[in-house]
């Protein structure tokens, strides 16, 4: 929807692909779609769930065996954006490496985005 002909919306570390393959398989999932919502204290937060099937307007990115699905709503917001997976000693979990952020709170859950008025 938003995208550039050869150029996919977002991309996977081969950490976040391996992760995604594996609860894909475990779980017999179709991929996991990824989104955002109005939320937290910067505003809005990204959402990701499981999906058994394609939502005909969702962007589909595949690489090395994970899929991943862009809600339509969301697009333009990730587009760019690398998806990282990564296993820390208290915490592991998914990153969300976005050139459109512009702030993002202290705990990490929220985010808000660049409007036209301050990306220039």
């Amino acid at each position: 929807m938003f995208g550039i002909p050869g150029k996919q919306a977002v991309t996977l570390t081969p950490a976040a692909a391996n992760q995604i393959t594996r609860l894909m398989a475990k779980n017999d999932h179709s991929g996991l779609r990824i989104g955002v919502k109005k939320g937290g204290c910067a505003g809005m937060e990204y959402t990701m769930e499981y999906v058994q099937a394609t939502d005909p307007n969702d962007e589909v990115v595949e690489q090395d065996g994970a899929r991943v699905m862009i809600a339509p709503m969301a697009q333009m917001f990730l587009f760019g954006t690398e998806i990282d997976y990564e296993t820390g000693l208290l915490e592991s979990g998914f990153r969300f490496n976005n050139p459109n952020v512009s702030e993002a709170c202290g705990c990490g859950e929220s985010i808000k985005f660049n409007t036209p008025d301050s990306a220039a």
